[in-house]
């Protein structure tokens, strides 16, 4: 059974810091392409940041590059998503992904607020 567990989402102040983590199981974690989206209330779900299999390569976003790091652990097969200098426009749901061709996981989603 596929599962993707995200964790580490909470209320934080703008400029704060928070690591968010996915944790996945039922598939072959690192033969898949990792990614975090997010969907703010009333918006459409938006990628934020990618990683591939191995973890040689990296995209992002541009609202969150140079404050979003993305990262893998294949021998725990957990994702993470670093935000740095949050803003109050970080605020959504964030949602991992596993992908590659023809095939899709999610997660269930976890909830970032960045508000004062």
């Amino acid at each position: 059974q596929v599962q993707l567990v995200e964790s580490g989402g909470g209320l934080v102040q703008p400029g704060g810091s928070l690591r968010l983590s996915c944790a996945a199981s039922g598939f072959t974690f690192s033969i898949y392409a990792m990614s975090w989206y997010r969907q703010a209330p009333g918006k459409q779900r938006e990628a934020v940041a990618t990683i591939t299999g191995a973890g040689g390569n990296t995209n992002y976003a541009d609202f969150v590059k140079g404050r979003f790091t993305i990262s893998r652990d294949n021998a725990k097969n957990t994702v993470y998503l670093q935000m740095n200098a949050l803003k109050v426009e970080d605020t959504a749901v964030y949602y991992c992904k596993a992908g590659r061709t023809g095939r899709s996981y999610w997660g269930q989603g976890t909830q970032l607020t960045v508000s004062s």
